[in-house]
This record gives C-alpha cells, sequence and structure tokens, in this order.
C-alpha cells in the first residue's frame, strides 16, 4: 500500500487494485483480447466454450466497464464529499454487489442505497485504521455509474506485483452485475453484516 501511495496524485492512483494498468498488470496474460475476462471469471474450467459465448462475455456492459479507467478517493475527506454525491443520486437505481454472495437483480431503493452508503462508510472506517482512505474507487467523482469497494481485510499485494490481485469487496453500480469470482470464500463475518444490512 505504501508503493501505492507514493505513486498516488490527488486525482487518484494509477498503480491500483481498481486499475487495469496497475495492480491488474498481473492479469494481463488472463485477459487476452481473445478470451477477454472469461478465463478469469468462469466458474469451471471445463466447461467447453463456443466463440459466441466467449464473445457475449466480451461484450458484457459490466465486464467492460469493470475493466475500465478508475480514480480513487484517497482522502477521507474525498470519501465524505464523493459519498453526498452519490446520496444525492440515490433515487438512481443502484445496484450493490458484495462478491461472493448471489448476483443482485433488483435495483436498490433510494432508502437502501443510502443505508448501503452509510454502512459501508462505517465498515471501511472501523476495519481501515489509516490516515487515508485510497480504497474506494469510481468512473468518475461528479457523475459516478461504477463504484469499486475494496475489503480493507483483504487488500492483497498492491503495484502490479501480484498474479492474483484482489477483487473488490463490494460494487455499487448502475449497471446490471455480472458473475465475478472469487477464488476467496466471503468470510463469514462480512457475510452476517452484508445480510444484516437488508433486513
Amino acid at each position: 500500500m505504501g508503493e501505492m501511495l507514493r505513486n498516488a496524485g490527488s486525482g487518484g492512483c494509477i498503480c491500483s487494485p481498481a486499475n487495469y494498468g496497475g495492480i491488474m498488470h498481473g492479469l494481463t496474460q488472463l485477459w487476452p483480447p481473445r478470451t477477454g475476462m472469461f478465463n478469469l471469471l468462469r466458474t469451471n474450467k471445463t466447461w467447453p466454450q463456443t466463440p459466441r459465448q466467449q464473445d457475449e462475455t466480451q461484450e458484457d456492459p459490466f465486464y467492460i466497464a469493470f475493466r475500465g479507467s478508475f480514480t480513487s478517493l484517497m482522502q477521507w475527506a474525498q470519501l465524505d464529499a464523493f459519498w453526498d454525491t452519490v446520496k444525492a443520486k440515490a433515487d438512481s437505481g443502484w445496484y450493490a454487489y458484495c462478491i461472493g454472495e448471489p448476483v443482485p437483480v433488483k435495483r436498490l431503493t433510494a432508502a437502501q442505497a443510502r443505508i448501503f452508503v452509510k454502512e459501508v462508510d462505517a465498515l471501511l472506517r472501523r476495519d481501515h485504521d489509516e490516515t487515508y482512505c485510497g480504497i474506494v474507487y469510481t468512473d468518475s467523482k461528479t457523475e459516478p455509474t461504477f463504484i469499486k469497494i475494496f475489503d480493507p481485510n483483504h487488500l492483497g499485494v498492491s503495484c502490479g506485483s501480484s498474479k492474483n490481485p484482489p477483487l473488490p469487496g463490494w460494487t455499487l453500480t448502475l449497471l446490471p452485475p455480472a458473475h465475478l469470482e472469487s477464488k476467496r470464500p466471503l468470510p463469514e463475518g462480512r457475510r452476517r453484516w452484508w445480510k444484516s444490512l437488508w433486513t
């Protein structure tokens, strides 16, 4: 994380878990143009895939956006301002996805979106006991449509030195999510926290 901060400016972090050219650089061999994210995301490597199935995976808007450009909210004050922007758009029809849980098919209500923002912010501040944030990434700070939130307890190795960089713990998107396969089982504590948001 120290290396990530040294490479970060006020506008974000180039060498980050969220950016395809940063920590994701270690996955370039898994994402050749011919197969896109399929080799990373498929759940059963023995399933035969037709060219049409591969094309459909490549063209899924969620996967395309997931591989796009993201900027980080490096400071807690920046995160505060960003959450205000998201809450102002709480009725936009967000999808909240916890990787390791089933892919959501229903959009959040405005009230649910505000609850998610409030609770995930509290979790980040509790578990990421640092003077900086740096673990929330967005495609736009002013008009966000895709937000990646990394689990403070599962940040992995930063700056492209890992061949298996972590997936975000959660995404908040206006696009319907598609399945993201994590090799790390969702901890029961996180699962209970997630379910408590909706009960």
